[in-house]
């Protein structure tokens, strides 16, 4: 792929991520910046609607993934996100596992308040590990491949190296401003957070995307450039042969390059989206549910509440009132 081709494929994957973060109303949320020294470990529990992530702002750590056994080693730089918000152990090193303890217990132990830095561990050891913790929430119901293809965790060596270096400059000014006392550090840290996960996700399916079906079709230069189209303007009247045209392909190659990546076929991806964004509209806005119809590209009331209810198996009228209950 050349410049100009690698350029545009970066514009069409921001320009679909951005519209997928904002649909599903993706929050990221800082839960603290870390100053652990010694021997320790801390178990975070599993939560769910939440992908966490931890970044190595200075000095390393294991992070071991119960459900599997996995020891990854979290060198300074690095950043790993736990995309379907599985219980995790952070510790000082693999033979530290059994020092883990509770995130509420080391909490209360610190004596940490949830402003400033979580300080825990040997106060007398030299080794130091500053980590930037926190997650990035999603609206209830909220639903989209891109995330439920995603393996287990995604670990990001370096990460300030392959995001560029804004990213790396990003993550320095996360660094310095969580947890400080100023005005309003906590917030500037909290906003340029929620850069992290569609910087890492891109980082991730250019990388590696290839290898997962449902996150293959992103990665690829010409799906790339219909899904952006197709999110850009998700009302309009869309058929597959539109959207090989926006892919710069023939309408046979289209479909079957498009459910070979994507796991799906085109227009049942496209129904999907449509649901999202209906589900997230019936229940966060006042919109008559003929709005919420032409909004997700049906021609009548009727026909989008026949969908909804094949798709979501309750009425929209119901959805809303079991959302505002």
């Amino acid at each position: 792929m050349d410049g100009r081709s690698s350029d545009l494929h970066d514009t069409c994957m921001i320009d679909t991520l951005s519209d997928i973060f904002s649909k599903l109303s993706v929050k990221g949320t800082l839960y603290f910046r870390t100053s652990f020294s010694g021997h320790w470990g801390v178990s975070v529990p599993n939560y769910k609607n939440v992908a966490r992530f931890h970044f190595a702002h200075r000095g390393d750590c294991t992070v071991r993934l119960p459900a599997s056994g996995e020891m990854l080693h979290l060198a300074q730089g690095d950043l790993i996100i736990i995309p379907h918000g599985a219980a995790h152990d952070l510790i000082s090193g693999p033979d530290q596992a059994h020092r883990s303890l509770p995130l509420d217990q080391v909490l209360e132990t610190s004596g940490y308040q949830g402003d400033g830095t979580l300080v825990y561990g040997d106060a007398d050891s030299n080794r130091e590990t500053q980590l930037i913790c926190g997650h990035f929430s999603f609206a209830p119901n909220a639903r989209h491949l891109i995330f439920d293809r995603l393996p287990p965790y995604i670990h990001i060596k370096n990460y300030g190296e392959p995001a560029g270096r804004w990213m790396d400059a990003t993550l320095r000014m996360i660094g310095d401003e969580a947890g400080r006392t100023q005005f309003g550090g906590d917030l500037i840290a909290l906003r340029l957070s929620e850069v992290i996960l569609a910087q890492a996700l891109r980082c991730f399916i250019e990388t590696q995307g290839h290898n997962y079906s449902g996150l293959a079709g992103f990665a690829d230069p010409k799906l790339a450039q219909a899904l952006a189209a197709f999110h850009n303007a998700p009302a309009n009247d869309w058929t597959v042969a539109d959207l090989a045209r926006e892919a710069g392909m023939s309408r046979t190659g289209f479909a079957v390059h498009f459910a070979d990546k994507m796991g799906i076929p085109p227009m049942q991806y496209l129904t999907n989206w449509r649901m999202q964004i209906a589900c997230q509209s019936l229940g966060q806005d006042h919109a008559s549910i003929a709005e919420v119809a032409a909004r997700t590209g049906y021609s009548s009331e009727s026909a989008f509440s026949r969908v909804f209810k094949k798709e979501m198996g309750i009425s929209p009228a119901a959805f809303r009132g079991r959302a505002c209950a």
